[in-house]
C-alpha cells in the first residue's frame, strides 16, 4: 500500500512539475520582451548581444524535432512548446537585425542562415541514415549540445559586464527565467537519458554562470 501511495504522489508531483515547466518555458520565451522594448524605443541594439537568441533558436528547433512522433513517440508536447519557442526567438532575431548596425545585420543574417542550414542537415541525416533507436539517441544528444551552447552564450557578454561593472546588458528577466527553468527541470531529471542529461547540465551550468559573474564583479 505504501509503495502505491508513494508512486501516486510521485506521479502527481511529476505532472505538476511538467505543468510548471511549461509555464516557466513560456516565461523564458517572454523574458526578453523588456530588452526589445528598449531596443525599439531607442532605435538601436546598443551593446546587447544577439547570440543568445541565435543559440536559443537552434536549441528550440532541435528539441522540436526531438519531440516529433517520428523521433520520440508520446512527447508531442515537447515539440509543441519548442515550436512556440522557435517562433519567439525568430521574432526577436528579426527585430534585432532591423535595429542593428549594418555590419551586425550581415553577421546576424549569416548566423540565422547557418542555423536553418544546420537544422536541415540534422533532419536529413536523421531520416536518411539512422534507424528509429539511433535517430532518437542522435537527436537527444544533439539537444544536449545545443542546450550547452544556449546556456554558454551569456559568457559572450561577461567581459563587458566586468568592464562596465554593470549588468545593464545582461537582462535580469532572462537570467531569472533561466534559473526558474533549470530549477524546475531538475525535479524530473533522472540523468539516465539525453533528456535527463539536458536537465542536469542546465541546472549546474546556469548556476555556474551566475556564480562566475558574481565572483568576477566582486574581484573587480
Amino acid at each position: 500500500m505504501s509503495l502505491t501511495i508513494i508512486s501516486s504522489v510521485y506521479e502527481v508531483c511529476s505532472d505538476a512539475a511538467g505543468i510548471a515547466g511549461n509555464i516557466f518555458a513560456f516565461g523564458l520565451f517572454l523574458s526578453p520582451i523588456p530588452t526589445f522594448r528598449r531596443i525599439i524605443r531607442n532605435g538601436s541594439t546598443e551593446q546587447f548581444s544577439g547570440m543568445p537568441y541565435i543559440y536559443a533558436l537552434l536549441n528550440c528547433l532541435i528539441c522540436l524535432w526531438y519531440g516529433f512522433p517520428i523521433i520520440s513517440p508520446g512527447i508531442i508536447l515537447v515539440a509543441t512548446v519548442n515550436s512556440i519557442g522557435a517562433i519567439f526567438q525568430l521574432i526577436y532575431i528579426i527585430i534585432f537585425i532591423a535595429y542593428a548596425t549594418k555590419p551586425m545585420k550581415l553577421k546576424m543574417l549569416g548566423f540565422l542562415v547557418s542555423v536553418f542550414a544546420v537544422f536541415a542537415s540534422i533532419v536529413f541525416v536523421s531520416l536518411q541514415f539512422l534507424d528509429s533507436s539511433s535517430r532518437q539517441l542522435f537527436i537527444g544528444y544533439l539537444s544536449v549540445a545545443s542546450l550547452i551552447s544556449m546556456f554558454a552564450s551569456p559568457l559572450l557578454i561577461i567581459n563587458l559586464v566586468i568592464k562596465m561593472k554593470s549588468v545593464e546588458y545582461m537582462p535580469f528577466s532572462l537570467s531569472l527565467a533561466t534559473f526558474l527553468m533549470s530549477s524546475q527541470w531538475d525535479w524530473n531529471s533522472t540523468g539516465d537519458s539525453p533528456v535527463g542529461l539536458v536537465c542536469l547540465f542546465q541546472k549546474s551550468f546556469t548556476r555556474g554562470i551566475e556564480a562566475s559573474i558574481d565572483c568576477s564583479l566582486k574581484e573587480s
